[in-house]
């Protein structure tokens, strides 16, 4: 629910930057809003067709619901042959409402092609799932619906980040792969009971590798400094620039954007855990810092939405804006949820009684006691 709703507030401002929303809104975004074009969103560019705003979510949700049906089926952790086995067959051939396009249509038919490519390596070219996301472009495609892999390893991020790591080696590599890594962590170090914004960051740090890392630690260190999102999205945004290969503009990348390297991060990760820190943990002020930075704010909310309801559950989400999203997007913004939580009581049962027999035969070949 965290996640759903902090995609569909970030929505309609995605792509434009913190001065651009002001104008447009006559203010800061503090709630639910409507597309940045009116009425004219059918075919006003860059948008259309999609209707973002007025509480619809964007394919940052759709990608996260699909990833809960896979584990619905699959009822165990899931690799990257459960992304070819399972994911794809979801985006080819089940269709779902897209509040976007306000139709019935395929998932397929609303991914961006950094998602697209998914079906064409594995459907069409029957590519090595641990392999096929070498090509793609470096984004967070991978990184934005990691959440339920960190619910399902709740309170163990070394487990979410391993398994993040293995399920995005379908749709990404690079520094994307790693985000998806490090954000699915995050997530389940939320669910530790006792968990902060800060120890939620410093398990981050204590797992991430390369440019993520250090993207990481530059805006969190800013963002110590400051408790309201105003005066921290300049000095974020700051923060994180060397490290994001797309550029001042967002619309149109730097010639070296999105291609593999060692020194560079995603931008939507360490912002939404730097909002993270400057919102201490509270949904609106958290949410709304990630919506208004602009930019990829859909997927930034997305990630900081989900970590804050994994910090303090249902409650923590206004229930006036779950109400409009749910109703805007046909959505049911529990069963999700719910599924998971059903699937993840399966998995760790499974996983205690490898763990003892584990131990079991450990203790058998050393001869120590049990």
């Amino acid at each position: 629910m965290g996640a759903a709703v902090g995609d569909a507030l970030g929505g309609p401002v995605e792509g434009y930057t913190p001065e651009q929303i002001v104008e447009r809104h006559g203010g800061r975004v503090t709630g639910i809003v409507g597309p940045w074009n009116g009425a004219e969103w059918r075919t006003a560019r860059p948008i259309a067709p999609y209707h973002k705003g007025d509480g619809h979510v964007t394919d940052d949700t759709l990608m996260t619901h699909a990833l809960i049906r896979v584990y619905e089926k699959v009822r165990g952790h899931l690799d990257a042959y459960a992304v070819a086995d399972h994911l794809v067959p979801e985006l080819m051939g089940s269709p779902v409402w897209i509040p976007e396009l306000e139709a019935d249509a395929l998932p397929l038919q609303r991914i961006f092609l950094a998602e697209k490519w998914i079906v064409t390596r594995l459907h069409y070219g029957h590519a090595d799932p641990r392999e096929a996301g070498d090509g793609n472009i470096v984004n967070c495609g991978a990184a934005m619906y990691m959440a339920p892999v960190g619910l399902v390893n709740a309170a163990h991020p070394e487990a979410a980040y391993a398994e993040a790591l293995d399920v995005a080696g379908a749709h990404q590599s690079s520094y994307g792969r790693e985000a998806a890594g490090v954000f699915a962590a995050a997530v389940a170090a939320a669910c530790v009971p006792g968990a902060t914004p800060t120890s939620v960051v410093d398990t981050a740090l204590a797992l991430a590798k390369d440019g993520t890392r250090s993207a990481i630690e530059a805006v969190a260190e800013v963002a110590s400094r400051h408790r309201d999102f105003e005066s921290a999205l300049a000095p974020l945004r700051t923060a994180v620039a060397p490290f994001d290969s797309v550029g001042p503009d967002y619309r149109s990348p730097s010639l070296g954007a999105r291609r593999p390297s060692r020194l560079h991060a995603i931008e939507e990760l360490p912002i939404a855990l730097g909002m993270l820190l400057v919102g201490e943990g509270d949904y609106r002020r958290t949410v709304l810092g990630a919506v208004n930075y602009g930019r990829d704010c859909d997927s930034v909310a997305t990630m900081a939405g989900a970590i804050v309801g994994a910090l303090h559950g249902e409650t923590a989400v206004p229930s006036d804006w779950a109400k409009q999203v749910a109703e805007a997007s046909r959505l049911d913004v529990h069963s999700p949820a719910k599924a998971l939580t059903e699937v993840a009581r399966e998995i760790f049962a499974h996983d205690r009684e490898r763990r003892r027999a584990h131990e079991a035969a450990f203790a058998t070949l050393t001869g120590a006691p049990r």
